[in-house]
């Protein structure tokens, strides 16, 4: 059996504060996964990142899923207030009481909460599939002066992050090979 974890797909994500990012078709992308999912009877959970931050970009209207993701009556949504979506949640005891083997996941962002969530999930004993173009990253924090390291941009992080979990934690595959398109 398969699970689509579709991972703070948040509005929240659409405020400035975050800074530059990459994959601007990352929504599109997670949307022609969720029809995907839907058309072939996958099991289906929106995780929904609550802050507890005041004034965090993610509460209030920032909660609201985005369009390309917005959940049907009937499908799972999750909260969470820290980067794993398996912490403070039942999302391992759902997918074992469906007796969910095989995760596909996706989300924001690709270093923080999707890592969290796939590492995890991976070391529950799940397989994994990330869906490394249904996810996207943000700039680094530009002060490096505790390290001598240059800042990375959000293509980087985004590739980093993927490359790391590529192979130990999940494999990544593009929503197209995933979906026969």
């Amino acid at each position: 059996m398969t699970a689509l974890i579709l991972i703070d797909i948040q509005t929240g994500f659409n405020d400035p504060v975050w800074g530059a990012r990459n994959n601007p078709d990352a929504e599109a992308n997670a949307g022609r996964l969720l029809i995907h999912a839907r058309a072939t009877g996958w099991t289906v959970i929106h995780i929904r990142h609550v802050s507890k931050t005041p004034g965090s970009p993610l509460s209030g209207t920032g909660l609201t899923f985005k369009p390309e993701v917005t959940p049907k009556p009937g499908e799972a949504i999750l909260e969470k207030s820290v980067n794993s979506a398996f912490i403070g949640t039942d999302l391992e005891s759902r997918l074992t009481a469906l007796g969910e083997t095989y995760l596909v996941i996706c989300g924001l962002t690709t270093p923080h909460c999707v890592s969290t969530t796939t590492r995890m999930a991976a070391n529950l004993g799940f397989s994994v599939t990330l869906a490394h173009d249904a996810c996207a990253a943000f700039a680094a924090n530009a002060d490096t002066s505790w390290a001598a390291l240059p800042a990375m941009n959000a293509e980087e992080i985004h590739n980093s992050a993927v490359s790391h979990l590529h192979g130990e934690f999940a494999s990544a595959r593009s929503v197209g090979d995933i979906v026969g398109i």
